[in-house]
C-alpha cells in the first residue's frame, strides 16, 4: 500500500498548513484522481488535502490548548493531516480512524514525515462511542448517508461513561515519535476525563450539497482555504464546535 501511495504522490507543504508536509497527488495533474480511482478502486480522499481538513489542522495548531496532554481521534482522516496537526501541538495520544487501507498506509507515511505519533485505526467505527477527549472531524458532511451516521457518534461523546479504563493494546505502549501504529479493532486510546469535558470540532467548507446540522454546533472560526476539485479556488470554510 505505501509502495502505491509513493508511486502517486509527492511529498509536498500543505497550502494553508505549510509547517505540515504530505504525500499529495500533483494539484497541477487534475486527472491525477481518475488514475488514483482507477487504481485504487476508490476515490484517493487520502491524496489530497481538503479545505475542511486544512482549516482545522490550521485552528489545532493555533489553538494547541484544544489536544495539548489530551487525548485526540481524527475521524475519517484521509490524509492523516488533522491527526498530524494534533500530535504536532502536543496531544498526548492521537489515533486517526479511516476505512480506507491505502488512507491507512496514507497516514504513516505522513506522520513519518512530520515526525508525529500517530495510531492508525482502520475501519468503520460509528456504530461505537468515542472514548477520546478530543474528536476532531475535517469534511465529512458532504454526503447525507454518511451525515446520518456521523452525527449521533458525536453526540454519543455526551453520554460516554466519566471513568473509563484504558486498552491493554494502547495505553502505556510508548509510541516514538515519527510512528504509526496500527490496529485493527474499534477500541479508543486511553481514559477520558468525562463526557463533560470532551471536545468536538469539525471542518466544513461552505458547499451546496453540506448536510451539517448546525443546529447542534456553534462557529468558531472562519478560514479561506486554498481548495483543490472544487468549484472555487478558495473555500470559506468554518470550525464548528459542538454544544
Amino acid at each position: 500500500m505505501e509502495q502505491l501511495v509513493r508511486a502517486h504522490t509527492r511529498l509536498a507543504a500543505v497550502p494553508y498548513v505549510p509547517e505540515i508536509r504530505l504525500h499529495l497527488a500533483p494539484t497541477e495533474e487534475q486527472d491525477a484522481v481518475f488514475g488514483l480511482w482507477e487504481h485504487t478502486g476508490d476515490l484517493p480522499y487520502w491524496a489530497y488535502a481538503w479545505a475542511g481538513g486544512q482549516a482545522l489542522a490550521r485552528h489545532v495548531l493555533d489553538h494547541p490548548e484544544l489536544v495539548r496532554g489530551r487525548t485526540v481521534l481524527d475521524l475519517a482522516s484521509g490524509s492523516g493531516l488533522v491527526a498530524v496537526a494534533a500530535a504536532l501541538a502536543g496531544a498526548a495520544a492521537v489515533v486517526a480512524n479511516d476505512i480506507d487501507p491505502h488512507a491507512a498506509a496514507a497516514i504513516a507515511l505522513n506522520a513519518r514525515a512530520n515526525g508525529a505519533a500517530v495510531t492508525v485505526r482502520r475501519g468503520d467505527i460509528l456504530a461505537t462511542t468515542p472514548r477520546e477527549d478530543v474528536v476532531l472531524v475535517g469534511d465529512a458532511f458532504y454526503d447525507a448517508a454518511l451525515a446520518e451516521r456521523v452525527t449521533p457518534f458525536l453526540l454519543r461523546t455526551r453520554s460516554a461513561p466519566d471513568d473509563q479504563t484504558p486498552d491493554r493494546d494502547t495505553a502505556g505502549t510508548g509510541t516514538p515519535a515519527g510512528a504509526a501504529r496500527e490496529t485493527a479493532d474499534g477500541r479508543g486510546a486511553g481514559a477520558s476525563p468525562g463526557a463533560a469535558s470532551r471536545t468536538v470540532l469539525v471542518g466544513a467548507p461552505e458547499r451546496a450539497c453540506s448536510y451539517l446540522p448546525r443546529r447542534l454546533f456553534q462557529p468558531v472560526g472562519v478560514h479561506l482555504v486554498p481548495a483543490v476539485l472544487e468549484d472555487v479556488p478558495y473555500k470559506r470554510t468554518t470550525i464548528w464546535h459542538l454544544m
